[in-house]
């Protein structure tokens, strides 16, 4: 930092927050195979949603895919998808249903996984936070 508190030639990186703190990242979770899936379109298409539905540009979007995983929902193993998406706000009762609705529209479309077999956990990081004052 310079002497002014800036970030400066001392070599230290600058810390760049987001404007009103709010980056998602949705983590999706199958027990489909994913080899031999084109999994682009997914990335693409969840990012777009996430990030129009909770107002974040795509590039503060983050998703996670990992696939063929252990699953069993509803007393079967037919194709399911467990997903979490946590942000820092923006998360309303609206924008809950929202991302249901259109994510389990895109894992329909391209993974054949049943919207009735999805089940989305969303978190809002900043619900019951207590600031400090540190």
């Amino acid at each position: 930092m310079n002497g002014d508190g800036t970030p400066g030639s001392l070599g230290e990186p600058e810390i760049r927050e987001q404007p009103d703190g709010k980056m998602p990242c949705l983590y999706i979770s199958t027990n489909v195979c994913l080899d031999g899936v084109d999994t682009e379109p997914i990335f693409v298409q969840a990012t777009k949603a996430v990030s129009s539905i909770i107002g974040r540009p795509e590039n503060f979007v983050m998703v996670i895919m990992k696939g063929s995983l252990a699953i069993s929902f509803g007393g079967n193993k037919d194709p399911a998808v467990y997903a979490e998406i946590v942000a820092m706000g923006g998360i309303t009762r609206e924008v809950k249903r929202q991302l249901i609705s259109t994510l389990g529209s895109i894992l329909h479309d391209n993974l054949s996984v049943p919207p009735a077999r999805f089940f989305l956990k969303v978190f809002d990081t900043t619900a019951h936070r207590s600031y400090s004052k540190l």
